[in-house]
């Protein structure tokens, strides 16, 4: 099958998940745009963005699903934020007409120390990134400060069930149910927690034979 692997070099498949450089890397957020399609567009639907709002998005990858995001209502302000170099260049390269609009921007840093002055975002979206996290607490504690008063945390997941079907997540994910995520954002001052899961229309992934997904998305608000 076309762009389907089928004896995968998991561990580095696993890298590139986690911080996708090089030709590489380019390729895995393509086919990413491909198989988390579905996903970006549940989140976005929860984020549900609004007219002047100011919006973060946490790994946003080549920045396909941008467009999404800043078309829907008039005076979106959108920041990406990425620790991979690669990444932020491609998707300033995908999105230039909006980065001169001044609608939209890209910065390279990392999760746990973002680059942000305290209460300017309206809301904060990531989608697979939270199975990477280095240390939960002081990541949502982090976001926590850059989100205004009454801001919203979105993050969308593989379901844990469905992530541990998957060969590559042995390697460097950190897999974590509903409730043990639930926990974390209430232990972190999140509240108004809601879940909403989704099984995804069956695809033909990259890994062969790993087609069956689903998407956990969270939303909570600071308390």
């Amino acid at each position: 099958m076309e762009n389907q692997i089928t004896t995968p070099d998991f561990k580095k498949i696993a890298a590139q998940l986690r911080k996708p450089e090089g030709t590489d890397g380019a390729i895995v957020a393509e086919r990413m745009n491909v198989g988390n399609k579905s996903m970006n567009l549940h989140a976005i639907a929860v984020l549900d963005p609004q007219a002047n709002e100011t919006i973060l998005e946490i790994g946003m990858g080549n920045g396909f699903f941008v467009k999404n995001i800043v078309t829907v209502g008039r005076n979106i302000n959108y920041v990406g934020c990425d620790y991979s170099g690669d990444m932020v260049q491609l998707a300033s390269e995908i999105n230039k007409d909006f980065i001169e609009n001044n609608q939209v921007k890209f910065i390279e840093a990392g999760i746990r120390d973002l680059p942000f002055d305290s209460a300017i975002f309206d809301k904060i979206m990531t989608v697979n990134t939270f199975y990477f996290w280095d240390n939960y607490d002081k990541v949502l504690q982090e976001l926590k400060r850059v989100l205004k008063k009454d801001g919203q945390l979105i993050i969308a997941v593989r379901p844990k069930h469905n992530l541990e079907k998957f060969p590559v997540t042995e390697y460097g994910f950190s897999i974590k149910s509903n409730d043990e995520i639930i926990e974390l954002l209430r232990s972190n001052g999140f509240d108004n927690i809601e879940s909403t899961a989704i099984k995804e229309p069956l695809q033909e992934g990259f890994v062969a034979g790993h087609n069956e997904r689903e998407t956990l998305i969270l939303s909570c608000k600071l308390s």
